[in-house]
Protein backbone atom coordinates (compact mmCIF):
# COMPACT_ATOMS: atom_id res chain seq x y z
CA UNK A 1 0.00 0.00 0.00
CA UNK A 2 0.95 3.57 -0.88
CA UNK A 3 1.84 5.39 2.53
CA UNK A 4 2.20 8.83 3.55
CA UNK A 5 3.12 10.12 6.55
CA UNK A 6 0.79 11.91 8.63
CA UNK A 7 0.88 15.58 9.01
CA UNK A 8 -0.58 17.20 11.50
CA UNK A 9 -3.56 20.17 11.38
CA UNK A 10 -2.29 23.74 10.95
CA UNK A 11 -3.44 24.86 14.57
CA UNK A 12 -4.85 28.13 12.49
CA UNK A 13 -7.82 25.85 10.64
CA UNK A 14 -10.67 27.10 11.35
CA UNK A 15 -12.77 24.20 10.88
CA UNK A 16 -11.88 22.29 14.18
CA UNK A 17 -13.63 25.17 15.89
CA UNK A 18 -16.14 23.42 15.35
CA UNK A 19 -15.51 20.26 17.16
CA UNK A 20 -15.92 22.23 20.49
CA UNK A 21 -19.71 23.26 19.20
CA UNK A 22 -20.09 19.37 17.71
CA UNK A 23 -19.49 18.51 21.34
CA UNK A 24 -22.00 20.34 23.41
CA UNK A 25 -19.81 23.27 23.99
CA UNK A 26 -20.35 27.10 22.68
CA UNK A 27 -19.85 28.50 18.88
CA UNK A 28 -16.72 30.60 20.05
CA UNK A 29 -14.10 28.70 17.45
CA UNK A 30 -10.84 27.04 18.88
CA UNK A 31 -8.45 24.66 17.82
CA UNK A 32 -9.45 20.82 17.61
CA UNK A 33 -8.81 20.00 20.90
CA UNK A 34 -5.69 17.81 21.46
CA UNK A 35 -4.33 19.03 17.99
CA UNK A 36 -0.61 18.49 17.46
CA UNK A 37 1.58 21.34 16.61
CA UNK A 38 1.86 22.59 12.97
CA UNK A 39 4.63 20.52 10.96
CA UNK A 40 4.57 17.85 13.56
CA UNK A 41 5.11 14.04 11.92
CA UNK A 42 5.08 10.12 12.98
CA UNK A 43 4.99 7.01 11.33
CA UNK A 44 2.59 5.00 12.01
CA UNK A 45 3.01 1.34 12.17
CA UNK A 46 -0.21 -0.65 10.24
CA UNK A 47 -0.70 -3.85 11.26
CA UNK A 48 1.69 -6.77 10.97
CA UNK A 49 4.72 -4.69 11.58
CA UNK A 50 4.84 -4.76 15.05
CA UNK A 51 2.83 -7.29 17.33
CA UNK A 52 0.53 -5.43 19.36
CA UNK A 53 0.64 -5.75 23.19
CA UNK A 54 -2.03 -8.24 24.68
CA UNK A 55 -4.92 -6.69 25.17
CA UNK A 56 -6.96 -6.55 28.71
CA UNK A 57 -9.38 -9.01 28.95
CA UNK A 58 -12.97 -8.07 30.94
CA UNK A 59 -15.07 -10.18 33.36
CA UNK A 60 -16.06 -13.95 31.68
CA UNK A 61 -16.16 -14.30 28.21
CA UNK A 62 -16.14 -10.94 26.85
CA UNK A 63 -13.22 -9.09 25.47
CA UNK A 64 -12.54 -5.12 26.67
CA UNK A 65 -12.50 -2.61 23.91
CA UNK A 66 -10.64 0.59 24.18
CA UNK A 67 -12.94 3.61 23.16
CA UNK A 68 -10.70 6.81 23.00
CA UNK A 69 -12.74 9.95 21.95
CA UNK A 70 -11.90 13.75 22.81
CA UNK A 71 -15.07 14.08 24.99
CA UNK A 72 -15.02 16.29 27.67
CA UNK A 73 -16.21 16.02 31.27
CA UNK A 74 -20.06 16.24 30.43
CA UNK A 75 -19.52 15.22 27.42
CA UNK A 76 -18.24 11.99 28.45
CA UNK A 77 -20.95 11.44 31.27
CA UNK A 78 -23.70 11.22 28.57
CA UNK A 79 -21.71 9.07 26.18
CA UNK A 80 -21.17 6.51 29.08
CA UNK A 81 -24.96 6.33 29.51
CA UNK A 82 -24.91 5.29 25.73
CA UNK A 83 -21.86 2.76 26.27
CA UNK A 84 -23.57 1.20 29.60
CA UNK A 85 -26.18 0.70 27.52
CA UNK A 86 -24.69 -1.39 24.80
CA UNK A 87 -22.60 -3.30 27.39
CA UNK A 88 -25.33 -4.67 29.11
CA UNK A 89 -26.69 -5.68 25.33
CA UNK A 90 -23.18 -6.90 24.22
CA UNK A 91 -22.29 -10.81 24.65
CA UNK A 92 -19.20 -11.07 23.29
CA UNK A 93 -17.48 -7.52 24.35
CA UNK A 94 -17.57 -4.30 27.02
CA UNK A 95 -16.58 -1.28 25.68
CA UNK A 96 -14.23 0.95 28.34
CA UNK A 97 -13.84 4.70 27.23
CA UNK A 98 -11.02 6.80 27.83
CA UNK A 99 -11.83 10.12 27.29
CA UNK A 100 -9.13 12.96 26.53
CA UNK A 101 -9.89 16.09 25.91
CA UNK A 102 -6.66 17.37 25.89
CA UNK A 103 -3.97 16.90 23.13
CA UNK A 104 -6.52 14.21 21.64
CA UNK A 105 -4.63 13.75 18.04
CA UNK A 106 -1.19 13.84 20.23
CA UNK A 107 -1.56 10.93 22.37
CA UNK A 108 -3.98 9.09 19.36
CA UNK A 109 -0.72 9.84 17.59
CA UNK A 110 1.51 8.40 19.99
CA UNK A 111 -0.27 5.68 20.71
CA UNK A 112 -0.76 4.22 17.86
CA UNK A 113 3.09 4.89 16.95
CA UNK A 114 4.28 2.68 19.81
CA UNK A 115 1.27 -0.05 19.38
CA UNK A 116 -0.70 0.56 22.52
CA UNK A 117 -3.71 2.31 20.64
CA UNK A 118 -7.32 1.97 21.26
CA UNK A 119 -9.40 -0.24 19.63
CA UNK A 120 -11.59 2.41 18.67
CA UNK A 121 -11.08 5.90 18.56
CA UNK A 122 -13.15 9.10 17.09
CA UNK A 123 -11.53 11.14 14.15
CA UNK A 124 -12.81 14.53 12.36
CA UNK A 125 -13.47 13.79 8.60
CA UNK A 126 -10.37 15.65 7.93
CA UNK A 127 -8.01 12.79 8.98
CA UNK A 128 -9.56 9.54 7.64
CA UNK A 129 -8.24 9.38 4.13
CA UNK A 130 -4.57 10.07 5.09
CA UNK A 131 -4.69 6.95 8.25
CA UNK A 132 -6.68 4.88 5.83
CA UNK A 133 -4.25 5.82 3.57
CA UNK A 134 -1.12 4.81 5.90
CA UNK A 135 -2.51 1.55 6.66
CA UNK A 136 -3.81 2.70 10.42
CA UNK A 137 -7.68 1.84 10.10
CA UNK A 138 -8.91 -1.39 9.51
CA UNK A 139 -11.12 -2.08 6.39
CA UNK A 140 -14.83 -2.72 7.45
CA UNK A 141 -16.51 -2.94 4.52
CA UNK A 142 -16.61 -6.79 3.94
CA UNK A 143 -18.36 -7.05 7.74
CA UNK A 144 -20.68 -3.77 6.62
CA UNK A 145 -21.72 -5.99 3.35
CA UNK A 146 -22.51 -8.72 5.27
CA UNK A 147 -24.25 -7.08 8.05
CA UNK A 148 -28.11 -7.23 7.69
CA UNK A 149 -28.45 -6.99 12.02
CA UNK A 150 -27.23 -3.81 12.68
CA UNK A 151 -29.12 -0.57 11.22
CA UNK A 152 -26.30 1.60 11.31
CA UNK A 153 -24.18 -1.25 9.04
CA UNK A 154 -26.58 0.53 6.31
CA UNK A 155 -24.52 2.41 4.48
CA UNK A 156 -27.12 3.26 2.18
CA UNK A 157 -29.35 5.04 4.81
CA UNK A 158 -26.58 7.21 5.33
CA UNK A 159 -26.15 10.79 3.41
CA UNK A 160 -24.21 9.90 0.50
CA UNK A 161 -22.41 13.58 1.20
CA UNK A 162 -21.52 12.32 4.86
CA UNK A 163 -20.59 8.65 4.11
CA UNK A 164 -18.45 9.61 1.29
CA UNK A 165 -15.70 10.82 4.65
CA UNK A 166 -15.72 7.39 5.85
CA UNK A 167 -14.49 5.80 2.47
CA UNK A 168 -11.26 5.80 0.67
CA UNK A 169 -11.02 4.14 -2.59
CA UNK A 170 -14.13 3.04 -2.56
CA UNK A 171 -13.61 1.22 0.75
CA UNK A 172 -14.99 2.00 4.15
CA UNK A 173 -12.75 2.29 7.59
CA UNK A 174 -15.69 3.99 9.58
CA UNK A 175 -19.19 5.50 10.74
CA UNK A 176 -19.91 8.99 10.79
CA UNK A 177 -21.61 9.32 14.05
CA UNK A 178 -22.76 13.29 13.40
CA UNK A 179 -24.03 15.28 10.98
CA UNK A 180 -24.17 19.21 11.76
CA UNK A 181 -25.31 21.61 9.41
CA UNK A 182 -24.36 24.88 9.50
CA UNK A 183 -27.80 27.08 10.37
CA UNK A 184 -28.22 30.68 11.26
CA UNK A 185 -28.67 31.65 14.72
CA UNK A 186 -30.05 34.96 15.17
CA UNK A 187 -30.80 37.18 17.93
CA UNK A 188 -34.92 38.21 17.73
CA UNK A 189 -34.59 41.23 20.40
CA UNK A 190 -31.89 42.89 17.96
CA UNK A 191 -33.91 42.41 14.47
CA UNK A 192 -37.40 43.80 16.39
CA UNK A 193 -35.34 47.01 18.28
CA UNK A 194 -34.72 47.60 14.89
CA UNK A 195 -38.34 47.32 13.36
CA UNK A 196 -36.65 44.94 10.60
CA UNK A 197 -38.20 41.02 9.54
CA UNK A 198 -36.56 38.03 11.07
CA UNK A 199 -34.01 35.76 8.34
CA UNK A 200 -36.13 33.33 6.35
CA UNK A 201 -34.91 30.58 3.99
CA UNK A 202 -35.22 32.34 1.46
CA UNK A 203 -32.90 34.89 1.87
CA UNK A 204 -29.41 35.62 -0.63
CA UNK A 205 -26.00 37.07 0.40
CA UNK A 206 -27.40 40.38 -0.64
CA UNK A 207 -30.64 40.10 1.77
CA UNK A 208 -28.23 38.80 4.23
CA UNK A 209 -25.46 41.55 3.46
CA UNK A 210 -28.24 44.23 3.78
CA UNK A 211 -29.04 42.95 7.16
CA UNK A 212 -25.93 42.68 9.03
CA UNK A 213 -25.50 46.21 7.76
CA UNK A 214 -28.52 47.74 8.86
CA UNK A 215 -27.66 45.68 12.78
CA UNK A 216 -24.32 47.15 13.13
CA UNK A 217 -24.88 50.35 15.24
CA UNK A 218 -23.37 52.32 17.62
CA UNK A 219 -25.97 52.37 20.48
CA UNK A 220 -24.43 54.98 22.50
CA UNK A 221 -23.77 57.82 20.64
CA UNK A 222 -19.75 57.60 21.54
CA UNK A 223 -19.09 57.77 17.01
CA UNK A 224 -17.98 53.61 17.41
CA UNK A 225 -20.45 50.59 16.79
CA UNK A 226 -20.90 48.80 19.71
CA UNK A 227 -23.24 46.45 18.17
CA UNK A 228 -22.86 44.23 15.13
CA UNK A 229 -25.30 42.34 12.85
CA UNK A 230 -22.79 38.93 12.05
CA UNK A 231 -19.48 37.91 13.17
CA UNK A 232 -17.27 35.53 10.70
CA UNK A 233 -14.45 34.79 12.49
CA UNK A 234 -13.06 31.72 10.50
CA UNK A 235 -16.12 30.28 10.69
CA UNK A 236 -18.19 28.59 8.60
CA UNK A 237 -15.71 27.57 6.22
CA UNK A 238 -15.13 29.27 3.09
CA UNK A 239 -15.52 26.78 1.30
CA UNK A 240 -19.33 26.89 2.11
CA UNK A 241 -19.18 30.33 0.52
CA UNK A 242 -17.61 28.42 -2.41
CA UNK A 243 -19.74 25.50 -2.77
CA UNK A 244 -22.98 28.60 -2.65
CA UNK A 245 -21.42 30.14 -5.62
CA UNK A 246 -20.72 27.48 -8.17
CA UNK A 247 -17.66 26.56 -7.18
CA UNK A 248 -15.54 23.71 -5.61
CA UNK A 249 -12.16 23.81 -3.67
CA UNK A 250 -11.03 20.13 -4.80
CA UNK A 251 -12.87 18.79 -7.28
CA UNK A 252 -14.45 15.05 -6.74
CA UNK A 253 -12.00 12.99 -9.07
CA UNK A 254 -9.39 14.78 -6.75
CA UNK A 255 -7.88 16.58 -9.98
CA UNK A 256 -7.63 19.42 -9.88
CA UNK A 257 -8.36 22.76 -6.43
CA UNK A 258 -10.03 25.38 -8.89
CA UNK A 259 -9.34 27.94 -6.17
CA UNK A 260 -8.84 30.47 -9.12
CA UNK A 261 -12.21 30.18 -11.03
CA UNK A 262 -14.57 33.00 -11.21
CA UNK A 263 -16.99 31.53 -8.92
CA UNK A 264 -14.59 30.90 -6.18
CA UNK A 265 -12.86 34.26 -6.26
CA UNK A 266 -16.08 35.44 -6.11
CA UNK A 267 -17.19 33.56 -2.67
CA UNK A 268 -13.98 34.65 -1.40
CA UNK A 269 -14.47 38.33 -2.21
CA UNK A 270 -17.77 37.82 -0.66
CA UNK A 271 -16.40 35.73 2.34
CA UNK A 272 -13.44 38.81 2.55
CA UNK A 273 -15.66 41.74 2.33
CA UNK A 274 -17.60 40.54 5.76
CA UNK A 275 -14.74 39.72 7.95
CA UNK A 276 -12.95 42.01 10.40
CA UNK A 277 -14.67 45.08 8.31
CA UNK A 278 -16.69 46.94 11.37
CA UNK A 279 -19.33 47.16 9.00
CA UNK A 280 -20.94 44.29 9.25
CA UNK A 281 -18.67 42.22 11.96
CA UNK A 282 -16.71 43.19 14.92
CA UNK A 283 -13.38 44.11 14.19
CA UNK A 284 -10.22 41.20 14.77
CA UNK A 285 -8.99 43.23 18.38
CA UNK A 286 -12.60 43.35 19.63
CA UNK A 287 -13.31 40.04 19.57
CA UNK A 288 -10.49 38.68 20.91
CA UNK A 289 -10.88 40.73 23.76
CA UNK A 290 -14.66 40.21 24.75
CA UNK A 291 -15.20 36.82 23.00
CA UNK A 292 -18.11 35.81 20.37
CA UNK A 293 -19.80 33.70 23.04
CA UNK A 294 -19.97 36.71 25.65
CA UNK A 295 -20.92 39.40 22.98
CA UNK A 296 -23.49 37.33 21.76
CA UNK A 297 -24.74 36.90 25.01
CA UNK A 298 -24.48 40.32 26.00
CA UNK A 299 -26.84 41.28 22.71
CA UNK A 300 -23.70 43.01 20.24
CA UNK A 301 -23.95 40.42 18.12
CA UNK A 302 -27.33 40.11 15.66
CA UNK A 303 -26.56 36.98 13.89
CA UNK A 304 -24.31 33.77 13.79
CA UNK A 305 -23.82 30.44 11.66
CA UNK A 306 -23.10 27.74 13.73
CA UNK A 307 -23.21 23.79 13.83
CA UNK A 308 -26.61 22.41 14.71
CA UNK A 309 -25.54 21.08 18.30
CA UNK A 310 -24.76 24.85 19.18
CA UNK A 311 -25.79 25.56 22.87
CA UNK A 312 -26.41 29.63 22.35
CA UNK A 313 -29.92 29.16 21.03
CA UNK A 314 -30.12 27.94 24.90
CA UNK A 315 -29.16 31.08 26.89
CA UNK A 316 -31.51 31.87 29.63
CA UNK A 317 -32.56 35.37 28.78
CA UNK A 318 -32.09 35.36 24.78
CA UNK A 319 -34.64 34.62 22.63
CA UNK A 320 -32.80 33.13 19.64
CA UNK A 321 -34.39 32.05 16.37
CA UNK A 322 -32.84 29.47 13.74
CA UNK A 323 -33.33 29.42 9.73
CA UNK A 324 -31.46 28.24 6.91
CA UNK A 325 -28.05 29.92 6.09
CA UNK A 326 -28.59 32.42 2.74
CA UNK A 327 -28.24 31.11 -0.83
CA UNK A 328 -25.31 32.14 -2.74
CA UNK A 329 -25.60 33.32 -6.33
CA UNK A 330 -26.11 29.00 -7.27
CA UNK A 331 -26.96 26.97 -4.25
CA UNK A 332 -28.21 26.94 -0.72
CA UNK A 333 -25.01 24.45 0.41
CA UNK A 334 -24.27 24.40 4.17
CA UNK A 335 -21.36 22.74 5.19
CA UNK A 336 -21.97 19.66 7.76
CA UNK A 337 -18.77 19.11 10.22
CA UNK A 338 -18.68 15.29 10.12
CA UNK A 339 -16.64 12.90 12.14
CA UNK A 340 -16.15 8.84 12.37
CA UNK A 341 -15.02 6.47 14.94
CA UNK A 342 -12.94 3.83 13.38
CA UNK A 343 -11.23 0.61 14.46
CA UNK A 344 -7.56 0.76 14.09
CA UNK A 345 -5.78 -1.67 12.44
CA UNK A 346 -3.82 -3.09 15.37
CA UNK A 347 -6.83 -4.06 17.39
CA UNK A 348 -6.57 -8.07 18.22
CA UNK A 349 -9.88 -8.32 18.43
CA UNK A 350 -11.10 -6.65 15.17
CA UNK A 351 -14.76 -9.27 15.04
CA UNK A 352 -15.66 -7.71 18.56
CA UNK A 353 -14.70 -4.73 17.47
CA UNK A 354 -16.50 -4.17 15.01
CA UNK A 355 -19.55 -4.97 16.61
CA UNK A 356 -18.91 -2.50 19.24
CA UNK A 357 -18.44 -0.12 16.77
CA UNK A 358 -21.92 -0.65 15.48
CA UNK A 359 -23.49 -1.28 18.44
CA UNK A 360 -22.23 2.08 19.40
CA UNK A 361 -22.69 4.10 16.27
CA UNK A 362 -26.09 3.02 16.90
CA UNK A 363 -26.20 4.31 19.84
CA UNK A 364 -24.93 7.67 19.48
CA UNK A 365 -27.70 8.63 16.39
CA UNK A 366 -30.24 8.62 18.85
CA UNK A 367 -27.98 10.95 21.30
CA UNK A 368 -25.93 13.34 18.73
CA UNK A 369 -27.80 15.79 16.40
CA UNK A 370 -27.93 15.12 13.28
CA UNK A 371 -27.41 11.29 13.14
CA UNK A 372 -25.96 11.87 9.48
CA UNK A 373 -28.76 8.60 8.33
CA UNK A 374 -31.27 9.51 6.25
CA UNK A 375 -33.61 7.23 8.06
CA UNK A 376 -33.06 9.58 11.06
CA UNK A 377 -32.58 13.08 10.14
CA UNK A 378 -36.34 14.03 10.97
CA UNK A 379 -37.50 16.95 12.98
CA UNK A 380 -38.56 14.31 15.16
CA UNK A 381 -35.86 12.31 15.91
CA UNK A 382 -33.48 15.39 16.30
CA UNK A 383 -35.72 16.77 19.27
CA UNK A 384 -36.42 13.14 20.99
CA UNK A 385 -32.30 12.86 20.59
CA UNK A 386 -31.80 16.44 22.14
CA UNK A 387 -34.89 18.05 24.05
CA UNK A 388 -33.50 21.23 23.90
CA UNK A 389 -33.19 21.74 20.49
CA UNK A 390 -37.07 21.03 20.38
CA UNK A 391 -37.84 24.21 19.25
CA UNK A 392 -35.30 24.64 16.21
CA UNK A 393 -35.70 21.07 15.23
CA UNK A 394 -37.55 21.63 12.24
CA UNK A 395 -35.11 24.28 11.12
CA UNK A 396 -31.98 22.50 11.33
CA UNK A 397 -34.02 18.98 9.65
CA UNK A 398 -35.00 21.30 6.80
CA UNK A 399 -31.09 22.42 6.44
CA UNK A 400 -30.38 18.24 6.42
CA UNK A 401 -31.01 17.92 2.50
CA UNK A 402 -28.50 20.93 1.84
CA UNK A 403 -25.51 19.62 4.00
CA UNK A 404 -22.30 18.37 2.34
CA UNK A 405 -19.25 17.91 3.63
CA UNK A 406 -15.41 18.51 2.42
CA UNK A 407 -13.97 16.21 -0.32
CA UNK A 408 -10.81 14.76 1.64
CA UNK A 409 -7.57 13.86 0.41
CA UNK A 410 -5.02 11.71 2.40
CA UNK A 411 -2.34 14.28 2.35
CA UNK A 412 -5.17 17.16 3.38
CA UNK A 413 -3.36 18.63 6.25
CA UNK A 414 -0.79 19.41 3.88
CA UNK A 415 -3.48 21.17 1.99
CA UNK A 416 -5.48 22.69 4.97
CA UNK A 417 -1.95 24.29 5.81
CA UNK A 418 -1.26 25.96 2.67
CA UNK A 419 -5.11 26.77 2.05
CA UNK A 420 -5.01 28.47 5.42
CA UNK A 421 -2.04 30.31 5.51
CA UNK A 422 -1.46 31.11 1.92
CA UNK A 423 -4.83 32.37 0.62
CA UNK A 424 -6.76 32.48 3.98
CA UNK A 425 -5.07 34.20 6.32
CA UNK A 426 -4.21 37.28 3.87
CA UNK A 427 -7.87 37.51 2.76
CA UNK A 428 -9.05 37.70 6.67
CA UNK A 429 -6.35 39.98 7.26
CA UNK A 430 -7.24 42.23 3.86
CA UNK A 431 -3.97 41.75 2.83
CA UNK A 432 -4.13 40.54 -0.93
CA UNK A 433 -7.06 39.84 -2.67
CA UNK A 434 -8.65 36.34 -3.94
CA UNK A 435 -7.66 37.32 -7.40
CA UNK A 436 -3.86 37.77 -6.81
CA UNK A 437 -3.81 35.11 -4.59
CA UNK A 438 -5.62 32.07 -5.51
CA UNK A 439 -3.86 31.50 -9.39
CA UNK A 440 -0.64 31.63 -7.15
CA UNK A 441 -1.78 29.06 -4.55
CA UNK A 442 -3.68 26.92 -6.54
CA UNK A 443 -0.37 24.78 -8.09
CA UNK A 444 0.82 24.17 -4.58
CA UNK A 445 -2.60 22.71 -3.68
CA UNK A 446 -2.62 21.11 -7.00
CA UNK A 447 0.79 19.02 -6.67
CA UNK A 448 -1.03 17.46 -2.92
CA UNK A 449 -3.64 15.39 -5.17
CA UNK A 450 -3.51 12.12 -5.42
CA UNK A 451 -3.99 12.76 -9.45
CA UNK A 452 -0.48 14.43 -9.04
Amino acid sequence: MKRHRWFTFLAVLAVAGLVLSACGGGATVEQTPGAPAAGETQEIPATGETPAPTQPQASGDKVTIRLATWAGVEESQELQAVIDKVNAEAASFQIVHEPAPDDYYTKIQTSLAGNAGPDLFWLSQEYIAGMADQGVLLDITDQLQADTTHPAADVDDYFPEIIKTARFNERYFGLPWVAQPVVLYYNKALFDAAGMEYPTPDWTWDDFEKAAADLTVDTNGDSKNDQWGFTLNGWPPPQMFVWQAGGEVITDDLSSSPIDTPEAIQAFDFYSSLIYDDEHTPPQSVLQEQGFGEMFKAGKIAMFMGGSADDLDRVEGLDVGVTAVPAGPATRATFAWTASTVVSSQTQNPDQAYEALVMLTEGIHHWKIVAPRQSLATAEVIAQSEPRKAQSAEAIAAAVPDMRAFTIIPRQQEWDTIFWGELMDPLMNHSGTAADLAPKVRPDLDSLLPTQ
